[in-house]
């Protein structure tokens, strides 16, 4: 089976039309705070008050100036924290989870993401572990609470450069929760034919994928176009290596979702026909893992 296609808010020029149209077809969105310039999740709001029972990931650690503002207001960041745009601090995780309830219109948040966690303290690893393990106590108690259904993490680069692993962040969240049953239950990364890593880690039994598999984890692969750039470096030739008939973009996107242990396909589909065109890829047979190896290999020569 391929992996579900899924709305990422994060380069989507047209949130309301674009929400719509995945809550037609049922499926996830990832939005975050400082998504749209801090728009992002008001812009969803309506669809999500249409659709009850659609789903959706928000995420905090980043955030916007004017966020940053209302968090120094609000007494949970000081001036010098808000400056760095970025936080784990427990009050601001507990507050901005709040935030996001409140700008999505739901009580129940189906899935809070620490936003590239890494950028907290970089080249530290037992104050990176120590931060994230705070902010998963903060997110355990959300889920106690009704306010929160799970957690995970969104990395750009955290797990390629192992800042963390998967089987850290699972011993984390065992910890945050104190011995009862944890709630972190996906992670977020890149994977792309120009980040293969992930993939190529796979195949092999390695890597995050494999690890996050094996712990039953939501993962969900953003980036799959490499930022509207993959498609125009991908020929006809080598799409009908991955699919025959499927244009460049609909190759790059069932190569991700065809990968072992993803679950969702992030895709920032702004119109229409590339939302339909995305839908039909992930709708095709998974390609096999000889098939994905082959690709990763012709892409891998020089």
């Amino acid at each position: 089976m391929t992996a579900q296609l899924a709305l990422g808010t994060y380069r989507c020029q047209a949130i309301p039309e674009a929400a719509a149209r995945a809550a037609a077809s049922g499926a996830w969105i990832d939005t975050a705070a400082n998504y749209a310039t801090g728009r992002a999740q008001t812009l969803l709001a309506p669809a999500l008050a249409a659709h009850p029972s659609l789903n959706v990931s928000t995420k905090t650690g980043y955030f916007t100036a004017a966020t940053g503002t209302d968090a120094v207001n609000a007494g949970v960041l000081t001036e010098d924290q808000a400056a760095a745009g970025h936080s784990l601090a427990p009050d601001y995780v507990r507050w901005q989870t709040g935030r996001n309830r409140a700008q999505l219109g739901r009580d129940r948040l189906d899935l809070v993401l620490l936003h590239n966690p890494e950028h907290a303290h970089p080249g530290d690893r037992p104050a990176l572990h120590r931060a994230i393990r705070d902010a998963f106590v903060v997110l355990e108690e959300a889920v106690t609470a009704g306010h929160v259904a799970g957690y995970g993490v969104a990395t750009w680069a955290g797990l390629e450069e192992e800042a963390f692993t998967v089987g850290e962040l699972l011993a984390l969240a065992a910890e945050a929760a104190g011995g009862q049953q944890h709630h972190l239950v996906a992670i977020q990364l890149p994977v792309s034919l120009v980040m293969m890593t992930p993939i190529v880690q796979g195949l092999d039994g390695r890597g995050p994928l494999s690890a996050a598999a094996g712990a039953g984890l939501r993962v969900m692969a953003s980036a799959p176009l490499h930022g509207g750039e993959l498609p125009a470096m991908v020929d006809q030739e080598l799409a009908d290596l991955i699919r025959p008939g499927l244009t460049p973009a609909q190759a790059c996107v069932l190569a991700v979702a065809s990968c072992p242990g993803v679950t969702n396909v992030l895709l920032a589909a702004s119109g229409a026909p590339h939302w339909k065109e995305a839908a039909d890829a992930v709708a095709q047979s998974s390609l096999t893992a000889a098939q994905l190896r082959e690709i990763t290999d012709v892409l891998a020569s020089p």
